[in-house]
């Protein structure tokens, strides 16, 4: 299963890039995470692996999230020409899925963040589960955007809204 989605943020790329590659703010945005540690390399960088556990619905999720691509390298100083790339694999019991961010200017203070997704499946009830909740996945994803961006224009944290 594949899809894409979008969303503007009314911020520089170079401000969302430094927002979505800090560590320290994945709690503020990234609902129901419970941990999100590295387990070998060093947070966001290309060959990192850690260790994710995510609560959904009253159900922990583990898995390991490996960084397979981030460009530039270094986020300081973003060519006005370049693309941002964010990219990682992410493989739990009876799924992989690898998510490929892109970060491009849609004007002088706004980002246009496209987050292209693919999810694959293992065990036949897995695939299933798949099909049918094909929307369900879209709408998550969304969902970590639209929070993303409250974050990062008005300083929104989803642990207020949990609360």
């Amino acid at each position: 299963m594949k899809y894409t989605v979008s969303i503007e943020i009314a911020l520089p790329r170079q401000r969302v890039a430094e927002l979505l590659a800090d560590p320290a703010h994945l709690p503020n945005w990234l609902r129901g995470l419970v941990l999100h540690e590295p387990v070998s390399g060093e947070h966001g960088q290309v060959g990192t692996e850690s260790r994710v556990v995510l609560e959904m619905g009253g159900r922990k999720m583990e898995c390991t999230e490996t960084i397979t691509r981030r460009e530039p390298a270094d986020l300081r100083e973003i060519p006005e020409t370049s693309v941002v790339h964010f990219e990682r694999e992410i493989v739990g019991e009876g799924m992989w899925s690898a998510a490929r961010e892109r970060l491009t200017e849609a004007g002088p203070e706004t980002t246009l963040w496209e987050s292209e997704n693919e999810y694959r499946f293992s065990s036949v009830l897995m695939k299933l589960l798949g099909r049918l909740m094909r929307g369900y996945f879209r709408k998550q994803s969304l969902q970590h955007m639209q929070d993303f961006k409250a974050f990062a224009e008005h300083g929104k944290d989803v642990r207020e809204a949990e609360d």
